[in-house]
């Protein structure tokens, strides 16, 4: 006990600096000051220049212990803090001090970004991407009565009127909110994970403004719940050729969705395909026939990833062809010869009991193409 009240005794100067700006903040926070005055009250507490950067509007506040604007570039900052809202990033607090960072100084700079954060949301428009999901889940929820859907658009910054565009999407490296961020710039867009996948609800989307490695799918429907089911099926549609799909231009593609798994499992082109895809030794660019590609099978050892390589060639081989409709254009598609892909065609048609160069065997792959994607999802 003794050895314990010497360490408080230690810190109680630490600690009574730290509960007097913790309640230095929360007065200005009570009293609802804006930006600059928690800049400048800051700034003349810290008795250096103390700086505010938002990312969304660029906006960016420095200002001196004497309370006005800080003359010169940017210092290096002594220390530094990030500004969250609604889990998201959007800006920076920091302090200039000519010297090393004050003991307080980490305090002072936390409440400060918290204040930036509540002030912010307050005046606003909080230009954030990242929304509450159960506002999001209001939105696109079959459920949900129309009242109650129309309460969440607005919380969500979305004015009555023009219909929500939903858009679902996989994006495996870049944050969602930086997704959403480059979609609509000069709109509201917000973006909420349902399930693993991404939801993002917009007035507007420009596809060609997609970030390379993201797949999407589109909504078409007026009904946000409706468009959030049409935008499932068109990102489970996706391949790496066509990242993005809007749920209008899949057709009677789209039908597939609705056929039960097992169903879709059981046909015969479906079943081909999915032990085309799961085999080794799949057709490859040098393939010379059945006879000759087994020989050279059975005298080679398989490496690891082989049989995964060699079956997203045959499958990159088929989507190309299934895409350009001839072995011409889906050679320059794959940057091959036309006579190496016309050897690989004619071996994965044998491969499915399909003649690939028919318009009717080439509707039966497309179909099959696309069922196996559903039961990949």
């Amino acid at each position: 006990m003794e050895a314990l009240a010497v360490r408080l005794s230690g810190l109680d100067p630490y600690v009574d600096g730290a509960l007097r700006i913790v309640a230095f903040y929360d007065t200005l926070m009570r009293r609802r000051v804006d930006l600059p005055a928690l800049a400048r009250a800051s700034a003349g507490l810290a008795e250096c220049v103390a700086g505010v950067g938002l990312r969304g509007t660029g906006r960016t506040i420095r200002l001196g212990p004497d309370g006005r604007e800080a003359p010169g570039p940017a210092g290096p900052a002594s220390g530094t803090a990030p500004v969250v809202l609604d889990e998201e990033e959007i800006g920076t607090v920091w302090l200039e001090r000519a010297g090393p960072a004050g003991p307080l100084d980490e305090v002072l700079l936390d409440r400060l970004a918290l204040a930036v954060a509540g002030a912010v949301e307050r005046y606003g428009p909080a230009r954030t991407t990242m929304a509450d999901p159960a506002l999001v889940e209001l939105v696109i929820g079959a459920g949900t009565d129309e009242a109650a859907r129309a309460r969440a658009l607005r919380l969500l910054g979305f004015a009555a009127g023009p219909p929500v565009l939903v858009a679902a999407v996989r994006s495996p490296r870049l944050p969602l909110d930086q997704v959403g961020g480059v979609l609509c710039p000069g709109g509201p867009v917000k973006a909420a994970r349902m399930g693993g996948v991404g939801v993002l609800l917009a007035s507007a989307v420009d596809r060609t403004r997609f970030p390379a490695g993201v797949r999407a799918g589109l909504g078409a429907a007026d009904r946000p719940d409706l468009a959030w089911r049409e935008a499932r099926t068109a990102l489970r549609l996706t391949t790496a050729r066509e990242p993005v799909l809007a749920h209008a231009e899949l057709g009677a593609l789209a039908l597939l969705a609705e056929v039960p798994r097992e169903v879709l499992r059981g046909n015969p082109d479906v079943a081909a395909l999915v032990r085309l895809a799961g085999a080794p030794g799949g057709p490859g660019e040098d393939a010379r026939g059945d006879r000759d590609s087994r020989a050279a099978r059975d005298t080679q050892t398989t490496r690891p990833g082989q049989a995964t390589r060699e079956a997203r060639e045959t499958l990159d081989t088929l989507e190309a062809y299934c895409a350009a409709g001839s072995l011409r254009r889906a050679a320059d598609a794959l940057h091959l010869h036309h006579s190496s892909v016309a050897r690989r065609i004619d071996l994965i048609g044998r491969a499915l009991s399909v003649d690939l160069t028919t318009p009717t065997g080439l509707t039966r792959a497309r179909m099959a193409l696309a069922a196996w994607r559903l039961l990949g999802d």
